[in-house]
């Protein structure tokens, strides 16, 4: 059982990572990139993908799992997005 600290983490990790369920899912189902920015998904998911690798030195529970599931939907979005851009899609 996680204490007080950890279980606000958790807790943060659920919300903040809940956030980005809507947008996967939106883009999932209608293929529909356009007006989301490519620089800021770009900057998001490598920002994501350090978090991870700090919340691994840290062995942060919270941290790390928040990020595994945060930067698999942000590198979705991301790569859908990419392969709009090159198609002339978006």
């Amino acid at each position: 059982m996680p204490d007080s600290i950890e279980l606000i983490g958790f807790i943060a990790a659920f919300l903040t990572t809940g956030a980005f369920v809507p947008q996967a899912v939106m883009i999932w189902r209608t293929d529909d990139t356009r007006s989301i920015s490519l620089g800021m998904y770009t900057m998001m998911t490598v920002g994501i993908g350090l978090w991870l690798a700090y919340a691994l030195l840290i062995n942060s529970a919270p941290m790390i799992a928040t990020n595994v599931v945060t930067g698999t939907l942000a590198a979705t979005i991301l790569y859908k997005k990419y392969r709009h851009v090159r198609a002339g899609k978006a």
